[in-house]
């Protein structure tokens, strides 16, 4: 692989921001930074742009709407597959986690045979990919079903992070019933019939539920996929799961219950796109008042890949975090979580997996995306080009 040499950047470490410096990369990995007189085949003049790892996101469904649409309209999967792949590369998440649900009773991709399907297709695309594409299932545990799809796919080797939710009527996401009924008639266009029938449907589902996550949970350990549960509502909820093994808590509901997980070693994952809007879709807790709080530990983007790189920003203009701060929860932060050790910082030794960022009007946007080293997507924005701004003055250095 050809050495390539980023200069003019600034580079986010862990633990300060280096103006006017510059990183190189050989064989897929970073080899120095700030390096004193050092030459490549290929130079790429960032131009005073922010240099950052790649995102890691943990949580997007946005592959479900690339392979279904509009409701009950279904794209072949490897194009599917594909076009989510080039999105992420655009979006700077050089590590997308594709959240795929096991819920039989619901629909779409969200039939147990489908989403087995759609990993499946996901899996046999990934030497071919833009970024390293990987697979988080999402376990509804009201559908007794789906435990023997997501036992193969985990002794498969399939599945990198897997999930238990429950999402019947009532508590979590949705308080109430009515909170449920609204999401399924309004999301899925079901009547009101059917959308109190799936209610019905789910809440029998729960009977058997516990058992079942328990042995699933106990696979997942066993074969070192992390796991996570989701839409936690309470301390006791928090206490509960990690009493049964899981090591990260998504989308907590409220502040309190957000605490919890972190003071009892449960990294938490939260919404970009709540932070971006500055709300939850379900009246839940605000990431902003989390972060605030020090109690998020990652963000996700959730259902648009491009909300994280503005979600980061976000932090650093409405939380007050410097840009290490802001970058540990896109990258440094999920990379810990589920034992990426190759990668989540920009330090000598790993992975390659980089991303410049422009502002443009105020707008985060990503310019440049490397994976592994690899260049994956590239944009130049008009003002960047005739700008010709001269690069910031040197502030920190560090050896390579």
């Amino acid at each position: 692989m050809t050495a390539t040499l980023l200069t003019h950047a600034r580079v986010v470490l862990p633990d300060a921001v280096l103006e006017n410096s510059a990183v190189l990369i050989e064989d897929g990995h970073i080899a120095a930074i700030d390096p004193v007189g050092a030459r490549a085949a290929q130079e790429v003049n960032l131009q005073g742009q922010i240099l950052m790892p790649g995102l890691i996101d943990l949580h997007c469904d946005a592959i479900e709407k690339e392979a279904e649409p509009r409701s009950r309209v279904l794209f072949p999967f490897d194009f599917a597959v594909a076009q989510v792949d080039r999105r992420n590369a655009a979006a700077g998440i050089s590590t997308p986690y594709h959240a795929l649900s096991f819920a039989n009773r619901e629909w779409g991709v969200r039939n147990n045979e489908t989403a087995g399907e759609l990993i499946r297709a996901v899996h046999a695309f990934r030497q071919h990919g833009l970024v390293d594409n990987r697979i988080h299932c999402r376990y509804e545990i009201s559908d007794e079903t789906a435990l023997p799809y997501l036992q193969d796919l985990i002794a498969e080797g399939m599945v990198d992070l897997l999930s238990v939710m429950d999402h019947s009527p009532g508590q979590g996401q949705f308080k109430t019933l009515e909170a449920y009924l609204d999401y399924v008639m309004g999301n899925h266009g079901f009547s009101r019939e059917q959308a109190e029938e799936a209610a019905r449907s789910k809440l029998a589902g729960m009977e058997g539920s516990a058992q079942r996550v328990e042995l699933l949970l106990e696979q997942a350990r066993a074969a070192g996929v992390p796991t996570a549960s989701h839409d936690d509502d309470s301390v006791h909820r928090i206490a509960a799961m990690r009493n049964l093994g899981v090591s990260m808590s998504e989308f907590p509901i409220n502040l309190d219950t957000a605490k919890a997980a972190v003071s009892c070693g449960l990294p938490t994952i939260l919404g970009a796109p709540n932070v971006l809007r500055g709300q939850s879709q379900s009246g839940s807790m605000r990431a902003i008042d989390a972060i605030r709080a020090g109690v998020a530990s990652c963000l996700c983007s959730d259902y648009q890949p491009s909300t994280l790189i503005a979600a980061t920003f976000a932090a650093v203009d409405q939380a007050g975090l410097t840009l290490s701060q802001a970058s540990a929860l896109v990258a440094g932060n999920p990379a810990q979580a589920c034992g990426l050790r190759d990668r989540g910082h920009i330090r000598v030794g790993l992975r390659a997996d980089l991303i410049a960022v422009n502002l443009v009007q105020s707008q985060p946007l990503v310019s440049h995306t490397w994976s592994g080293g690899r260049l994956a997507f590239a944009a130049q924005y008009p003002m960047v080009a005739a700008a010709a701004r001269a690069p910031a003055p040197r502030t920190q250095a560090v050896a390579a």
